[in-house]
């Protein structure tokens, strides 16, 4: 079983990031992600990103020429760099030069497209520079590029071969572009001109000599995986995102349904404390917490303001930030693990003669466990630990997903809770032997465990972020270790045929 490791995040990465040709409103939505999330900002030409979206703690500098050796540089010290280009970065910039620069030196990088000069600046002109003909015909510095059938494109070759080309003059062809499912196929024009059917729609790039690719997208550890993520029903975010971002296609499926307490007395007691000024502290240790008193409060008519007075704490980040979304700042958040326990860790003990309350109000999940409470009872703090929903299964999913669980059509399969794990087991069954399960933590790991299954990747610290982060290095050194051996890479769901790998008693370690 592998925990993981935070390696892979915390080397530096190079987004090559195309800004169009000046009009900020051409930024695509991958720019401004890349941006938001950049330590450094190298621009090619000062003014080509708006200063709005330039991270406020982001060293910000021009870089108007070929700057390869400053991208490494910047990258190397465990930065996330944003290179700006004008226009796309392969097209219209020297991308591809620094991109080479960044691959020969070990430092991963990624390319968001931008809109071409050429068609940005002929749209705004208004000039029409096509004539609806298909296959679309690009030709940049001798290089054709055609997007078209495979038939046609066919057609083309065929005609370049009859005017006297290398019929061993290279060829790549890239299928499903941009997509998850993107294959890229090297060949000669000669084949090219043979392409047998499907007649699908491809994009084929006739260069004008076999220059050494620079593929970062189907390189991507998780490239094409499919991923099952049982969740919260209503809950999505940072755990799909660093999925997609690894490559992976991250499916959904509702285990747990949030809904209100049976009995809403007890909740409505203690809030009626809250705005009476009972409590010395709240504590929030889940955004669905908060959510569940939001909503009662609102109900009542009353907003964050009734909370005034009162300490406010928060269990991670994630709750941190949706409380600074309603207008409050926690005082509290564990400095170390997100956690009950990391939040006991950083608790003061109560002082009488500084405390004039020691009440601690826990809004909480009626299946939530009794650390938190346990640990302020003996720092001399009073927890009135209250129920503010209910955890219930949610709905089995529809039956090509049931049935993708139990064959092995899941490549991998991630769990954030023990709960998941009960839940998923219960209204869809078990996942495949041959399907990866990665837990957010050991006690997750324990429960995969009690139900039969093998645990693969253990995130080294609970976050949804680092359990990603742990899959696609799981991924990476599996990928590694097929190459090194001489066998095909295969996803695991391409392996499945055969092959039976029920909880082995060792297992290669990776770190």
């Amino acid at each position: 079983m592998s925990t993981g490791s935070t390696e892979a995040a915390e080397v530096g990465t190079v987004a090559f990031v195309g800004a169009g040709p000046g009009d900020p409103n051409l930024l695509t939505r991958g720019a401004v992600r890349a941006l938001s999330e950049a330590d450094v900002v190298l621009l090619e030409r000062a003014g080509i990103v708006p200063a709005d979206l330039l991270p406020p703690a982001a060293v910000v500098a021009e870089h108007p020429g070929p700057s390869g050796e400053e991208v490494v540089a910047a990258a190397r010290g465990g930065a996330r760099v944003a290179r700006v280009l004008v226009g796309d970065p392969w097209l219209d910039s020297f991308g591809s030069e620094e991109a080479g620069a960044c691959a020969r030196a070990g430092v991963p990088f990624e390319v968001v497209p931008g809109v071409p000069v050429a068609t940005a600046v002929t749209a705004y002109a208004g000039v029409p520079v096509g004539a609806g003909d298909s296959p679309v015909r690009v030709q940049l510095d001798g290089t054709v590029v055609l997007s078209g059938g495979r038939a046609e494109i066919a057609a083309v070759a065929k005609a370049r071969l009859a005017d006297g080309a290398d019929p061993t003059a290279p060829a790549t062809v890239v299928v499903f572009g941009t997509t998850p499912a993107q294959h890229t196929e090297r060949t000669t024009l000669a084949d090219l001109a043979d392409s047998p059917a499907p007649d699908e729609p491809v994009v084929a790039i006739l260069p004008t000599a076999a220059e050494e690719p620079l593929p970062w997208f189907e390189s991507r550890p998780l490239f094409g995986w499919r991923v099952l993520v049982p969740r919260t029903k209503d809950q999505a975010g940072p755990l799909v995102e660093r999925l997609t971002r690894h490559g992976a296609v991250a499916e959904e499926v509702p285990t747990i349904s949030v809904e209100p307490p049976r009995n809403p007395n007890q909740i409505e007691r203690a809030l009626h404390g809250l705005v009476e000024g009972r409590y010395a502290w709240i504590v929030f240790t889940s955004v669905n917490a908060l959510k569940a008193v939001r909503r009662r409060l609102e109900a009542y008519g009353l907003d964050a303001r009734a909370m005034s007075g009162v300490k406010v704490a928060a269990v991670d980040d994630k709750t941190a930030q949706a409380l600074l979304d309603w207008g409050i700042r926690a005082e509290l958040v564990p400095s170390g693990e997100p956690s009950s326990r990391g939040l006991i860790a950083d608790w003061p003990a109560f002082d009488p003669d500084s405390d004039p309350l020691n009440r601690v109000f826990l809004p909480r999940a009626d299946i939530a466990t009794e650390t938190l409470a346990a640990g302020l009872t003996d720092l001399g703090w009073e927890a009135e630990d209250v129920t503010a929903y209910r955890t219930v299964r949610a709905a089995p999913p529809a039956a090509p997903i049931r049935e993708a669980i139990k064959s092995g059509a899941f490549d991998a399969v991630v769990f954030t809770s023990s709960s998941t794990v009960r839940n998923l087991v219960g209204i869809a069954g078990k996942p495949h032997p041959t399907s990866i399960v990665a837990c957010i933590g050991p006690q997750t790991a324990k429960t995969v465990q009690e139900h039969g299954m093998r645990v693969d990747v253990v995130a080294p610290t609970p976050s949804a972020v680092v359990l990603a982060d742990a899959l696609a290095g799981f991924a990476q050194q599996r990928r590694d270790d097929l190459v090194a051996a001489g066998e095909q890479v295969l996803k695991p769901s391409q392996r499945r045929r055969g092959s039976s790998r029920r909880a082995p008693s060792t297992r290669r370690r990776a770190t």
